[in-house]
């Protein structure tokens, strides 16, 4: 049974969605299509009735939005633009835009909270590795030779989903800020 809609929020198909419980008016959803726009909404704990957006983050991305990501009140949104996005939700803005990340799609947007790190899959096959603060790339593996759909983690290891139909498991070296994959510990599951 349906109790509630998000309405007037994009002009093309919604590709990603991520939640945020940490604002003080509520929950949020974060919306992501593929009209380039990255749309924010305020929902009520059941989210009966229709809701319109709280508001969009500007400037929109150049192509169409594939993955999410929220820690905090950082946004990162990953695009078929090759770049990922750095937004603050409080101050509504854009921090850091880091342009060309992957040579293709930004696929799939993964937070290592504990350690401070956002995790990138691309359709280059590269796992990323950049620090939440400034940004900056710590490390990177090809990690498949296909698209990374989607990444996963635990307290010990990192998954990778792709297009070449297998599943790596990551261990990640102790230290992430100094991180350059194990790929000597690489495992696929099919």
């Amino acid at each position: 049974m349906s109790i509630g809609k998000l309405s007037g929020g994009h002009q093309a198909a919604v590709m990603v969605m991520a939640m945020s419980t940490n604002d003080e008016n509520g929950n949020v959803l974060v919306t992501g299509s593929k009209d380039h726009y990255i749309k924010v909404f305020g929902v009520p704990e059941y989210a009966a009735g229709v809701h319109t957006p709280k508001f969009s983050l500007d400037p929109p991305h150049y192509d169409g939005i594939q993955s999410l990501a929220i820690h905090g009140n950082s946004l990162f949104s990953g695009s078929r633009d090759t770049c990922i996005k750095k937004w603050d939700l409080a101050e509504k803005k854009l921090k850091f835009s880091m342009n060309q990340a992957h040579k293709d799609w930004v696929e799939a947007l993964q937070l290592l909270p504990e350690q401070n790190c956002l995790l990138s899959g691309g359709r280059d096959g590269y796992l990323k590795v950049w620090n939440c603060d400034n940004c900056a790339l710590v490390g990177e593996i090809r990690a498949h030779s296909s698209p990374i759909n989607a990444i996963a983690t635990n307290s010990s290891a990192i998954f990778t989903a792709s297009n070449d139909q297998t599943i790596g498991v990551w261990k990640p070296r102790n230290n992430l800020s100094a991180l350059v994959m194990d790929a000597g510990e690489d495992e696929r599951i099919a």
